[in-house]
């Protein structure tokens, strides 16, 4: 009997056991609703996975506005999907299981894109961890499954909808395979120290697959050895499962402090030193350089993301749902857990926190983890006049600002005591 198969934060054929418990005659489909709302940037990224998707299962994906009219129209009783464990994602599992129950459909849900489920890992007696590093070693102690086989030999059923359009950006199984074979064999190496670099590439560039689900993490982990840069990834890839985790057990931290005490703490709202964050011309190059990275390709380095969160949070003392929410509309590797819990870790107010008075120096950042200013000049076209280090403090040089960069918007030193001066309020309420 024909099934209907669900993808959802799952792009892939490989490593996908809800799909290899589908059957072998399979009608695929996504639905359309799950573009509602994207920014461009976010719409297009999706939108090119499911392509990508497409053309590797013969053209037979749909993009529907019903999964109970599809179901019905080839004659399925059960529709197979992957379990997602964000907030959303198990509102929606549960809204749309219901409604198709009541058409006589079950709603099959198989493991997601975790390589240890979310809400796995627990203490000793019961409890979720709090900090990371315990949960890393619950993670590795607990283990996971080897990766599930491909599937193959199944009957694609194209039902009626849309097929998805391919557009410029690079998406996709393959392509996310290509990723990981080109940072094992040039940049893992190196990964310890070069992941921090925003001038030289050196992070595995795989997050848009994960988030996508066009890799499942298994994948990786199988081919991670125990070399010092390829440890060091699988910590990171133990972070986002972590987030995920503690994001499960407490779906509020979406909008709301995991430590509330940080909601009693002063925060402003100046929407012209906002918007200025937003568009890159804080006066700050390597702030503004991430911000215009951002809005130019939908991504942003790791290490640039922490200096841009603290300095909205730390510099200008916005409360970090508004930066949170930026990101949400322009990141096309968006991942919820991931997004929120790293916000709050910078913002000083999360599970396993950086200390809220450990604030980020925009300027000496630039130095360690963009030596040369490449970074900056890349993204900051005013200030390719500037050679080398020079780039990263403009105004110290006559020519400095003469393209129309701004001059910066807050004085970072004073506005690091004013912060800790905030923090010591916060302690005596």
């Amino acid at each position: 009997m024909t099934t209907v198969y669900w993808f959802r934060n799952d792009l892939r054929l490989a490593d996908n056991p809800a799909l290899l418990a589908a059957g072998n005659e399979i009608s695929p489909v996504v639905l359309e609703s799950a573009l509602d709302g994207l920014p461009s940037i976010r719409a297009k990224s999706l939108e090119a996975g499911w392509a990508a998707l497409n053309e590797s299962i013969g053209g037979s994906l749909r993009a529907v506005t019903s999964l109970i009219a599809t179901a019905i129209e080839v004659g399925a009783d059960k529709v197979y999907a992957s379990r997602l464990y964000s907030p959303v994602g198990i509102a929606e599992q549960k809204a749309v299981g219901l409604s198709l129950k009541e058409n006589g459909i079950d709603l099959i849900l198989g493991d997601g894109n975790y390589a240890v489920a979310p809400g796995s890992v627990r203490k000793a007696d019961g409890t979720p961890y709090r900090v990371y590093t315990p949960f890393y070693r619950g993670w590795l102690q607990l283990g996971w499954e080897a990766p599930h086989p491909d599937v193959e030999g199944v009957r694609w059923v194209e039902a009626s909808g849309r097929a998805p359009i391919a557009n410029e950006i690079r998406a996709g199984e393959e392509f996310a395979l290509e990723t990981l074979e080109r940072f094992l064999r040039t940049r893992v190496s190196g990964y310890n120290e070069d992941r921090n670099r925003a001038d030289l590439g050196g992070t595995s560039h795989l997050s848009h697959a994960l988030a996508h689900g066009e890799i499942h993490p298994r994948t990786i982990l199988a081919r991670l050895s125990d070399s010092a840069g390829e440890i060091t990834f699988a910590k990171e890839l133990a972070w986002r499962e972590f987030y995920a985790d503690v994001l499960w057990h407490n779906p509020h931290t979406v909008t709301e402090y995991y430590e509330p005490r940080f909601a009693k703490m002063r925060y402003d709202f100046d929407q012209e030193k906002f918007d200025a964050w937003c568009a890159g011309k804080t006066g700050y190059p390597m702030v503004d350089a991430g911000m215009r990275q951002l809005l130019e390709t939908g991504w942003m380095h790791n290490r640039v993301r922490m200096i841009v969160a603290s300095f909205l949070v730390k510099d200008l003392h916005i409360e970090w749902q508004h930066g949170a929410s930026w990101f949400e509309k322009h990141l096309s590797d968006f991942d919820v857990a991931s997004n929120v819990h790293g916000w709050q870790w910078t913002a000083g107010c999360g599970t396993d926190a950086s200390p809220y008075y450990r604030i980020f120096n925009p300027i000496t950042q630039g130095y360690k983890f963009d030596p040369n200013g490449e970074y900056v000049r890349k993204f900051i076209p005013e200030l390719r006049h500037l050679e080398d280090q020079s780039v990263h403090e403009p105004w110290l040089l006559i020519d400095g600002n003469v393209h129309g960069y701004p001059m910066p918007i807050v004085d970072h030193a004073k506005e690091r005591e004013e912060s800790l001066a905030r923090l010591e309020e916060l302690k005596s309420l």
